[in-house]
C-alpha cells in the first residue's frame, strides 16, 4: 500500500496547509510535522503483510465457521497479546489518525469551507473504531446465517488490511444522520418516556426512511427499546429505571434536565455528551457496550448492545436479504 491518506485526504491536508502558511507558519509547521509523522506509521503498519498471509488466518481461511470463531478471538482485550501485530498496529494508527485531523480541525475552525471536511473525516475514523465492534457483535449473533457471517469476516479482515471498512461507507451517513438528530434533539427529559425526543430525532432523520421501518419493526423488542432509550437520555438503564421509580414514589410528573442528574445517589456511570466532540461519541458508545456486557455477564436485565449495533446490525441484515 503506497498510499498511506486517501487522495481526497492528502488533497484536503494540503489545502489547509497552503491557508496554514499564509495565515500562521509556525500552526503550518506543526500541521505538516503531524501528518509526515502520521504518514510514516502508516507505512510501517501497512508494510505488516495481509491478515490473510498471517500463518494464524492462513490456516483456517478454508473453514468459514472457524474463520467467524477465530476472529471473535481478538475482540477479548485480554487476548491483545495473541492478536496479529497488523490488528493491533492499524488501531494505533487510526488514533494517530484521529488525533491528526482533529488538531487540523481545532486549526481551520475559522475556515468553514476546510473545517467541514476536516470534521468529517474525524467522525469517519471514530465510525471506523465503532465498525470493528459491530463486526465481532454479528459475528457473535446467533441471528446472523452463515453466509452473512462469513462475508462480514471477510469484511473484517478487509478493514484490518485497509483501514477503511468498505461496508460501513454504506451505512456511514445513517450513523452521522443519528447522531447529528441527537445533537439536535438533546434529552428534554419531562416525563422520562423518551417520546419527546424519539419525536424529534425521527423528524431530524428526515429522508432515513430505513430508521423509521427500523422504529416500526423493533417497536415491541424490549432490549431494544431499552438501548434506544439509553442513547436519548445519556443514562444507563438502571439510572432511567432509579429516575422513573423516585418520580411515581413522590408523585412527580416531571422532571427537568438540571433536575435530572440529582436524582442519582451516584455519579453517573455514563460521561455527560459534547456531540460536537467526536472523541465523546466513541466514548458514548464504548461505555454502554462496556455496559452491555457486563450485563451479558451477570444475567442482568437490560440492553445487551447499543442502538448504534442493534441499527447497522438492522441494516446489514437488509442488505443481505
Amino acid at each position: 500500500m503506497d498510499q498511506v491518506l486517501a487522495e481526497e485526504e492528502e488533497l484536503l491536508v494540503a489545502k489547509c496547509e497552503d491557508w496554514l502558511k499564509e495565515r500562521n507558519p509556525a500552526d503550518y509547521t506543526l500541521v505538516h510535522e503531524r501528518f509526515r509523522r502520521l504518514r510514516n506509521l502508516g507505512k510501517a503498519v501497512f508494510d505488516y503483510p495481509s491478515i490473510k498471509d498471517t500463518k494464524f488466518v492462513r490456516d483456517i481461511l478454508l473453514n468459514e465457521n472457524q474463520l467467524t470463531e477465530s476472529l471473535l478471538f481478538f475482540s477479548t482485550a485480554s487476548h491483545l497479546l495473541r492478536i496479529p501485530a497488523k490488528v493491533a498496529a492499524l488501531r494505533s494508527f487510526l488514533v494517530a489518525k484521529f488525533h491528526a485531523f482533529s488538531l487540523l480541525s481545532k486549526l481551520t475552525a475559522e475556515n468553514l469551507e476546510l473545517n467541514t471536511p476536516v470534521r468529517t473525516i474525524s467522525f469517519s475514523v471514530v465510525y471506523t473504531l465503532m465498525a470493528e465492534n459491530v463486526y465481532f457483535s454479528c459475528l457473535d449473533d446467533p441471528g446472523f446465517s452463515s453466509n452473512t457471517k462469513s462475508k462480514l469476516a471477510h469484511d473484517l479482515i478487509a478493514l484490518w488490511d485497509s483501514g477503511t471498512d468498505q461496508r460501513s461507507i454504506r451505512h456511514l451517513f445513517a450513523l452521522s444522520s443519528l447522531w447529528a438528530a441527537r445533537e439536535s434533539a438533546p434529552p428534554a427529559f419531562g416525563t422520562m418516556d423518551g417520546n419527546t425526543e424519539l419525536l424529534r430525532i425521527s423528524i431530524d432523520m428526515g429522508s432515513e426512511t430505513e430508521w423509521e421501518d427500523f422504529l416500526k419493526e423493533e417497536s415491541t423488542n424490549d432490549r431494544t427499546r431499552w438501548a434506544l432509550e439509553e442513547f436519548l437520555f445519556g443514562l444507563s438503564y438502571e439510572e432511567i429505571l432509579q429516575i422513573r421509580a423516585r418520580l411515581k414514589r413522590h408523585g412527580i410528573t416531571s422532571v427537568s434536565h438540571d433536575e435530572v442528574r440529582s436524582y442519582l445517589d451516584s455519579k453517573p456511570v455514563y460521561s455527560i455528551v459534547d456531540d460536537h466532540d467526536p472523541r465523546a461519541i466513541y466514548d458514548f458508545f464504548i461505555e454502554r457496550r462496556d455496559a452491555c456486557t457486563l450485563r451479558k455477564r451477570v444475567n442482568a436485565p437490560g440492553p445487551l448492545h447499543t442502538l448504534e449495533e442493534i441499527y447497522l446490525k438492522y441494516r446489514i441484515i437488509l442488505e443481505a436479504s
